[in-house]
């Protein structure tokens, strides 16, 4: 898989430089998707960047989602006449749009979309995640036709988590990617 085809698609706010998504795209050549406003994101926007960069790219992608990235890859793929070419997602600490609070700090986010995914997918969640609980990430796992992970007690598994570059998160990634 070229490099420039894994996709990253970071949560609300971006993923910020000691996140595992940042020190991957330094260290693996891997494309962060630009969101227009990281701070106020619109579900249509950001599928629409999504789409624009999967429709750009020069073959089959795989997508790297954190948080919202988690939310806006289901999305997409239930609207996307280019679903066809992600040939895999690991989608990390999925925020819990629907839950009130978060609801009212990130609009127009809800419902999730419910479906099962074209492509084969890893759902990887934490038991004290504070944007999702474990039982609702293991069931938009399941909607989303993933297999599931649970991975302890890791907070919001993000820079926070300690993980640095998230070695055992990238092997992961390596097993739904095609070689090169």
């Amino acid at each position: 898989m070229n490099a420039s085809n894994t996709l990253l698609l970071p949560g609300w706010q971006n993923s910020g430089p000691g996140h595992w998504q940042s020190l991957w795209e330094a260290r693996h050549g891997y494309h962060r998707v630009e969101q227009h406003d990281w701070m106020r994101p619109l579900r249509g926007d950001w599928s629409a960047r999504l789409e624009e960069t999967v429709v750009d790219a020069d073959g089959p992608v795989v997508l790297v989602a954190h948080s919202l990235g988690c939310v806006l890859t289901a999305w997409w793929a239930a609207h996307s006449a280019n679903a066809h070419r992600v040939v895999g997602a690991l989608l990390v600490a999925p925020g819990d749009v629907e839950r009130p609070d978060l609801a009212a700090q990130i609009h127009g986010w809800a419902p999730i979309a419910r479906q099962l995914l074209p492509f084969p997918a890893v759902l990887v969640g934490s038991r004290n995640d504070p944007y999702c609980s474990l039982e609702r990430a293991e069931g938009l796992a399941q909607a989303w036709g993933a297999r599931f992970v649970d991975y302890g007690e890791r907070g919001h598994i993000n820079a926070e988590s300690g993980l640095g570059d998230w070695d055992e998160g990238h092997g992961w990634l390596m097993r739904l990617a095609p070689p090169a």
